[in-house]
């Protein structure tokens, strides 16, 4: 298959024979995202709400762990903690986003990471028959089955961590 892109993550999709469409984002002069990406990819025929989000969190105990979620949900910080046996927890700080995963902000993936990172599937994404992921190349998703996407996350811990 080829690709305007490559990446880990494609590359990994590609060797596991899944098939992805990619996505192009347009970026702004500053090089951010186009604030508009629901309207951009409702043009598209995919649905905003199963944009797959890559939440990174930093632990007490100074590990890295990303939640995989879609939909509007929001992370439950006490499900989370008391999941990973954590007291302390926060939001990973922007520059360490990049440093934690090899990714820029806004094209963060919820797979092809560094095996130091803990990674949580949000049981959300099954709600979704295709789903949008960061590519790990900025201004740039892709599009898959959720089914291709839980396979290809079969060993990562799967629960509901977020409140709607």
């Amino acid at each position: 298959m080829s690709t305007p892109i490559s990446s880990p993550v494609t590359d990994l999709l590609e060797a596991q024979g899944i098939a992805f469409e990619v996505i192009e984002i347009p970026l702004t002069e500053d090089k951010k995202p186009v604030r508009n990406l629901e309207e951009l990819l409702s043009s598209q025929g995919h649905d905003p709400k199963s944009v797959v989000r890559s939440l990174l969190f930093k632990t007490g105990s100074d590990n890295y762990v990303l939640l995989a979620v879609a939909g509007g949900g929001r992370a439950d910080w006490g499900i989370l903690r008391k999941h990973l046996e954590e007291r302390k927890l926060r939001m990973a700080e922007f520059d360490e986003v990049p440093e934690a995963t090899g990714y820029v902000v806004g094209a963060v993936p919820p797979i092809a990471l560094p095996d130091s990172i803990t990674v949580l599937l949000d049981e959300s994404v099954a709600q979704f028959d295709n789903v949008v992921i960061g590519s790990g190349v900025l201004g740039y998703a892709l599009g898959l089955t959720s089914a291709d996407l839980q396979k290809v996350m079969a060993d990562v811990d799967r629960g509901t961590f977020v409140k709607e």
